[in-house]
């Protein structure tokens, strides 16, 4: 910017909702806003590193501008903080949250938006026809943005197209941020610009009672992420409204500790409860159902921490094992691919996995069909995340 490196801050769950531009000598000032140095050990810290003493009240406008947008935890922010959590609380529904950012606000655009990625080039076009053959139970869709996943999106959701009879979905979405727990439940209603996504209470509040946890402690992680929205768009887009469906959003959590612990989700008790509390609330509500994971695959590349890449050379050996990973998938296999992402630290950075895991395990005897696989790289800027659309029957 203007010929100077800058460092971009960017808060990732939104509370701080746009991003910020720090050159060499900001960025130096901001690494000592960490808790324990007050202004006056900064502006000795710059004494010290530069030989030239920094004005006190240039100090403290900094502090202002971060403190204003909202990029320091202080008491302004924590009220502001506790104000947001409030808000959602209360609410009936889940505001869309990235309507005009990730995707088109209004209906009738969005609408064409997402029936453009049914007739790309790379689409599944927009003729189906109901295969009433084999149910569909579940499905694997990206969360990555539509614009870069819109294909893949559609493969998923054309799918769905065809068996129209499906009218409840548990949706397994990523989160992206930290928990307090493995999993965060709402009752809430996801509003869309096609209209809300219904929430199935008496199926939510069913399933709570079978936990002996209470995951709507993290409820306030529905708000930013986006892997279930992404699902709530396409699934207004697909089913009419007149099929009166509903939905369960469920968000699941790292499973890097269990990774670290040399164990696998199913020796985890809260993951084992899910798995059998979700199964029992299925058979206990009959209905057409089908699972979803909102997953991403690889993330790759300087931009997620590998010391280079990615390269074309580096892709085609991330494809190999990701396309090792999804036959261990579409085989229904939940163990066999939580233990080959296990066998290397999750080396390639598979963000949806234990979505993929809980979808999986809460199936019986899954049949997978691999739909689409693809790969979204940006080499110059050092990024690379890859994402796939599977169905199972």
């Amino acid at each position: 910017m203007n010929g100077q490196d800058m460092v971009c801050l960017r808060d990732p769950e939104g509370l701080a909702e746009r991003p910020i531009f720090l050159n060499r000598f900001l960025v130096f000032v901001v690494s000592r806003m960490d808790g324990t140095n007050s202004l006056r050990d900064i502006q000795a810290d710059i004494v010290r590193t530069t030989g030239e003493i920094f004005p006190m009240e240039d100090l403290e406008e900094i502090v202002r501008q971060l403190d204003e947008q909202r990029y320091l935890d202080s008491p302004a922010f924590q009220d502001f903080y506790l104000s947001l959590r409030q808000e959602f609380r209360n609410a009936t529904a889940r505001p869309t949250h990235h309507a005009g950012k990730a995707y088109e606000a209004a209906a009738d655009a969005l609408a064409r938006q997402l029936e453009g990625f049914f007739t790309h080039a790379d689409g599944p076009g927009l003729n189906w026809r109901p295969d009433p053959a084999r149910p569909l139970r579940g499905l694997i869709a990206p969360h990555i943005d539509f614009h870069r996943g819109g294909p893949t999106y559609a493969h998923a959701y054309r799918a769905l197209g065809e068996h129209p009879d499906v009218d409840r979905f548990i949706l397994f979405g990523t989160c992206h941020h930290p928990m307090q727990q493995r999993f965060a439940l709402t009752a809430k209603d996801f509003e869309t610009p096609l209209g809300p996504a219904i929430a199935d209470r008496e199926f939510i509040s069913l399933l709570a009672s079978k936990l002996k946890e209470d995951y709507s402690l993290d409820e306030f992680a529905h708000r930013g992420e986006h892997s279930i929205e992404f699902q709530a768009v396409c699934l207004r887009y697909i089913c009419a409204a007149a099929r009166g469906f509903k939905i369960v959003p469920i968000l699941v959590g790292s499973f890097q500790d269990i990774c670290e612990q040399s164990r696998t989700p199913s020796e985890i008790p809260e993951v084992r409860e899910m798995v059998h509390a979700v199964r029992e609330t299925m058979a206990q509500r009959p209905a057409h159902y089908c699972i979803v994971a909102g997953a991403d695959l690889a993330h790759v590349g300087r931009q997620f921490g590998d010391p280079s890449g990615p390269t074309e050379a580096s892709l085609r050996e991330v494809e190999r094992d990701d396309r090792s990973f999804l036959e261990l998938v579409v085989s229904g296999d939940a163990e066999g691919m939580f233990r080959s992402i296990a066998m290397d630290n999750d080396r390639r950075r598979v963000c949806g996995y234990p979505a993929i895991y809980m979808t999986l395990s809460c199936l019986e005897n899954p049949s997978g069909k691999l739909l689409q696989y693809r790969q979204w790289a940006d080499l110059e800027s050092g990024a690379a995340v890859t994402f796939a659309s599977v169905a199972f029957f």
